[in-house]
């Protein structure tokens, strides 16, 4: 995944979401350990306190906790990271649908594509 960023939103809340997409991706394993603030910032290409904000708000809700002297990890808490990733998926969808109902279509019209989609990309 590549970091890209639009003008619409702040920076370090397109990082939240970037990060977590990572995570419930298994980009970053539950347990495992996430690259510094510096390391981060650098691939991300931006501020190093805009990173530490964005990762505090991570701590915040619970999906990365640090340790002192060993950095910070992701948590092994599975219900968090499923919490996180329902909640995305839901987003994703309640657009979806938004951006389909504003094109005209019905439930039924929505499912005959998604089934025609699907069966073109068997």
């Amino acid at each position: 995944m590549i970091w890209s960023f639009k003008n619409n939103q702040p920076i370090y809340t397109q990082i939240i979401e970037f990060i977590k997409l990572r995570i419930i991706s298994g980009y970053y394993p539950m347990g495992g350990r996430l690259p510094s603030v510096r390391a981060l910032a650098s691939e991300a290409a931006v501020n190093p306190n805009t990173m530490q904000k964005a990762l505090s708000e991570l701590e915040d809700i619970g999906l990365i906790y640090s340790q002192r002297t060993s950095g910070r990890f992701i948590t092994e808490d599975s219900n968090i990271i499923n919490d996180i990733r329902n909640q995305i998926a839901s987003n994703y969808i309640k657009e979806f649908l938004e951006t389909m109902g504003s094109m005209g279509l019905n439930k039924k019209d929505i499912f005959e594509l998604l089934e025609k989609n699907e069966e073109d990309n068997l």
